[in-house]
């Protein structure tokens, strides 16, 4: 589903971010810049817990700058992915589909269905302290799945991973996002997660979000402001195998 920012502005003290592109449904982003820049704020916007200063955010051609977070087609997951330690997984993952957990046979099937696609399902009855850290991310990531929105936005959920775990949970977002049609943006400081997942990139700098670029292309080929970002005149990345 398409989401549009239409000269969209916000502030917080000195700073200020603008934003004024379309995205096309469908696709994965990242959203790539250096820390400060903006790049959380814009998907606390999109979910609808930063207000807008100036400006609009369209999805399907819908004004939804002053819908509530929880009227929002949007799946957002953190870093830190909010689990309760007291509940076990499978009432984890039933949150996002029942917040009162008053569940129905159908409500149990899906959510199985959701921990299944995660690999987890043999783990539903445990609780999140009885996990591993990759464990724990697959539950929100089930979560996110069982809310079935159209748009799904990572905030460095795997940042404190290492890198065989960050790219296995990568994979599975992938497949997830691909199986169920969703539009994918991913903010991250790591350049490879962006060339491993991203059709197209979004860099912000200089309070300002550009408008996307392929992903290859501009790594083969950065502007200055993203030069001095990775610190070389070329990026001379590749995509991990």
């Amino acid at each position: 589903m398409s989401i549009a920012f239409d000269n969209l502005a916000l502030r917080h003290k000195d700073f200020q971010l603008s934003v004024d592109f379309a995205l096309e449904p469908q696709k994965k982003y990242a959203i790539l810049g250096p820390s400060g820049c903006g790049k959380s704020t814009l998907l606390s916007a999109i979910a609808g817990f930063k207000n807008v200063d100036q400006g609009r955010i369209l999805f399907e051609g819908q004004d939804i700058t002053k819908t509530p977070p929880a009227e929002r087609p949007v799946s957002l997951l953190f870093q830190d992915h909010n689990l309760f330690p007291h509940m076990s997984v499978l009432q984890n993952v039933a949150i996002g589909l029942k917040p009162d957990l008053k569940l129905k046979n159908t409500d149990i099937a899906a959510i199985n269905h959701a921990l299944e696609r995660v690999g987890l399902l043999d783990q539903s009855g445990k609780f999140p302290p009885e996990l591993s850290g990759g464990q724990q991310q697959r539950v929100a990531i089930a979560r996110a799945l069982l809310r079935n929105k159209p748009l799904m936005l990572l905030d460095e959920p795997f940042a404190a991973l290492g890198p065989a775990l960050k790219h296995e949970m990568l994979s599975t977002v992938s497949q997830i996002v691909d199986a169920t049609n969703a539009t994918l943006l991913l903010v991250t400081h790591d350049p490879k997660d962006a060339l491993y997942i991203a059709d197209e990139t979004i860099f912000v700098s200089a309070g300002k979000a550009n408008p996307p670029v392929n992903t290859q292309d501009l790594f083969d080929n950065p502007p200055k402001d993203l030069q001095d970002y990775l610190g070389t005149k070329k990026a001379g990345l590749n995509p991990p195998s």
